[in-house]
């Protein structure tokens, strides 16, 4: 056959042939397969499968019938191979001209003479998010979102160690409602967030991270702290991005931070190379240098390197939108919440376990807690949600969680986790209705499918779910007699510990009575803090956060170090509220010298050491199944010296002070009204309130 003389025609005569009318491929001798239909079922054999063999078998047929199909569609193979051949290098040439901006700059102009930068449109755009503070640790390669931040009245809190700075980014983020944001520079300085970062990914807290980077055109040819960024943040961010252009910066930092609030909250990681932060004239001088182009090589690369510079800056400064993007919240259907109220209607024995992501936005706190009250389930608050029911509240229970799930008919997570802090589920009873609300759905079902299985669950926001849920259960009430037997063990176990703080220990302080005595005088209007590991787990059944967003401790991933960098943004967010720093003497190593941050910046916070010597949680299942306390030792050290060093008020306490502990404690907090950091240092003994308990 020559395919050169292949064409389409149209066939008119019967289908009782075997051909469908219609048009068909005829090379001038015979019609072609795929156009058959020897079974006369009405559709092309091609369709079904067909050979594609020439139609040689048929019977006698009629030459086609002359058609406009000839002229309107002829099939020249060679002039339409031709065609695209002489299309290819059209079409490259377009794509190179997209790729090096040409396009882009015969439409958007350049202004060489702007002494704007990219720090600016940064600037505006954290401005237009409600951004009230950055944190931060200086390098050159952010210095102009810095300089253009402190411009349009952004606070710039610059800390001693990047960490802290996403620390304190976190806090606010978790106390505010709004996107809190660090900013690091390049190479060491963004290594050096990544435990933090990870921090806040696990615990879903929203925040923006801006990294410095070396230049575009200068990555991985040996710039100074130069290195691959964004892969380091993949795993561990919603998104990791670079921006490539001046006009990129604005809808970049948009789309990241909605991301960043959206669905399940967490993390996001923007890259800015330096030449998108500084002004045309100086990245000119840095790109193109002083020396003139010598050769046709030296005049490609300098025509290169300044259309690299224009398209850099082509279109940077017209008007661009800044305005927040939409966030977006899964919810729960109408069915799901009746489904749960049903279940929660025919259940005796009735618990809520109510975790962090109950108190992301944008339910506000307030309106949750009413919803609580209203159904009057008893409930177990843990993590971020302490403090959402006040102290005295009838249903809040905080001792014995573990039998009463045992018992419990019915159990409502909302918001938390089944992980270890659950024992992967197993300490639910048998046949107990689980009904699970969490806005990630890996969270939502974690370990189902080992210890404990879901009667309803449910991929929504936990707040809006309980809202929801107490408005189509109108009149509901609790078993009085369920609640009053919770109630019964509850003043039974505090009893109990109030006993066990009146126990001497071996030397020092008991640490339950120093707590104790700090519970009592806290005001209503305090945040406590939570880093470290024994003391910081005893405090969590004594010390009781007055009011929602008043507890903030890492989360999941249990990381030391969180202290100075939590306290810094809750007392920036809440500057009326006392804020209490719980540290162990371990993680004090991590944050003792932001008492300089804290001095510089007047940001007046209490730091209490529960100070043993040692790294307590660890020592006491190493000693005794491994029988020995390597690597645990610490020593009773000044720490309060070292914080009257660096600008703040020191006290210590000791055995000879228990008589005293209260009026200390008050002299802490005059220090603190009167603007000054403290730092009291408490030496305290060994318990065994917290034997068994959770170190790895």
């Amino acid at each position: 056959m020559n395919w050169v003389q292949l064409k389409w025609v149209q066939w008119t005569g019967s289908s009782e042939s075997g051909f469908i009318p219609g048009w068909h491929m005829w090379d001038g001798d015979k019609y072609w397969d795929g156009d058959r239909d020897e079974d006369k079922d009405g559709c092309r054999d091609g369709d079904e499968g067909g050979t594609g063999n020439p139609t040689s078998d048929l019977p006698s047929l009629p030459t086609p019938i002359p058609s406009a199909g000839n002229a309107a569609f002829p099939m020249d193979v060679t002039g339409i191979a031709c065609a695209a051949l002489l299309a290819l290098p059209v079409v490259a040439l377009v794509v190179l001209a997209q790729r090096l901006g040409l396009l882009y700059q015969l439409f958007h102009k350049v202004e060489p003479q702007s002494p704007r930068h990219g720090g600016e449109l940064v600037a505006e755009v954290l401005k237009a998010h409600g951004v009230r503070f950055i944190f931060t640790l200086a390098g050159g390669h952010i210095s102009p979102v810095l300089v253009a931040c402190e411009k349009v009245g952004i606070r710039v809190v610059d800390t001693r160690h990047e960490a802290t700075a996403v620390f304190a980014a976190d806090a606010v983020s978790r106390i505010s409602g709004r996107i809190g944001v660090a900013v690091v520079t390049a190479g060491p300085g963004v290594t050096n967030t990544v435990t933090a970062v990870k921090n806040a990914q696990m615990a879903e807290s929203p925040l923006l991270l801006i990294g410095g980077a070396a230049a575009t055109l200068q990555k991985g040819r040996g710039a100074l702290q130069d290195i691959e960024q964004l892969s380091l943040f993949r795993t561990l961010c919603k998104e990791a991005v670079s921006v490539r252009t001046v006009r990129g910066i604005v809808p970049t930092l948009r789309r990241a931070m909605a991301t960043a609030q959206s669905g399940t909250p967490g993390p996001v990681f923007v890259e800015l190379p330096i030449d998108v932060l500084y002004p045309f004239h100086v990245v000119h001088k840095e790109i193109t240098g002083t020396r003139s182009a010598r050769g046709l090589r030296g005049k490609v690369v300098q025509w290169y390197l300044q259309n690299y510079l224009r398209n850099l800056f082509a279109g940077a400064w017209e008007p661009q939108d800044v305005s927040p993007l939409p966030v977006k919240v899964p919810l729960a259907t109408e069915d799901e919440v009746q489904r749960c109220a049903e279940l929660l209607s025919r259940a005796t024995k009735p618990l809520v376990l109510v975790g962090s992501q109950a108190l992301l936005p944008p339910t506000p706190a307030e309106e949750l807690r009413a919803a609580l009250e209203a159904l009057g389930v008893p409930c177990y608050l843990g993590g971020a949600a302490r403090g959402l029911l006040p102290p005295n509240s009838p249903i809040l229970l905080r001792q014995n969680r573990r039998e009463a799930l045992r018992e419990a008919d019915l159990v409502l997570l909302a918001g938390t986790v089944c992980d270890f802090r659950l024992s992967y589920g197993r300490l639910f009873g048998r046949g107990a209705a689980i009904v699970a609300v969490n806005r990630d759905r890996e969270q939502l079902l974690r370990n189902s499918d080992v210890f404990w299985s879901a009667r309803l669950a449910v991929q929504g926001d936990a707040a809006a779910f309980v809202v929801r849920l107490a408005r189509s259960l109108p009149g509901y009430g609790c078993s009085r007699e369920w609640l009053q037997r919770l109630r019964e063990r509850e003043r039974s176990k505090e009893q109990e510990n109030r006993e066990k703080a009146l126990i001497p220990t071996e030397q020092h302080l008991n640490p339950l009575e120093l707590l104790q005595v700090l519970d009592e005088l806290l005001p209503p209007e305090s945040i406590l803090v939570a880093d470290g590991g024994d003391f910081v787990g005893t405090a969590a059944y004594l010390v009781r956060p007055r009011r929602p967003q008043a507890w903030l401790d890492p989360g999941p991933f249990g990381t030391l170090g969180v202290g100075g960098g939590f306290a810094l943004g809750a007392k920036l967010c809440r500057p009326e509220a006392e804020v209490w720093v719980l540290f162990g003497d371990g993680s004090l190593g991590y944050s003792l010298v932001e008492f300089d941050t804290f001095v510089r910046h007047k940001v007046p916070v209490i730091a209490l050491v529960g100070n043993d010597a040692c790294w307590s949680q660890i020592a006491r299942e190493q000693v005794a199944l491994l029988g020995s306390g390597v690597a645990c030792s610490l020593q009773y050290l000044g720490y309060h010296l070292v914080a009257e060093a660096l600008g703040a008020k020191g006290f210590v306490v000791g055995r000879q002070d228990r008589e005293r502990l209260g009026s200390v404690i008050r002299a802490a907090q005059d220090s603190c009204r009167g603007g000054r950091p403290v730092l009291l240092n408490a030496l305290i003994g060994r318990t065994g309130f917290r034997d068994g308990s959770i170190s790895v």
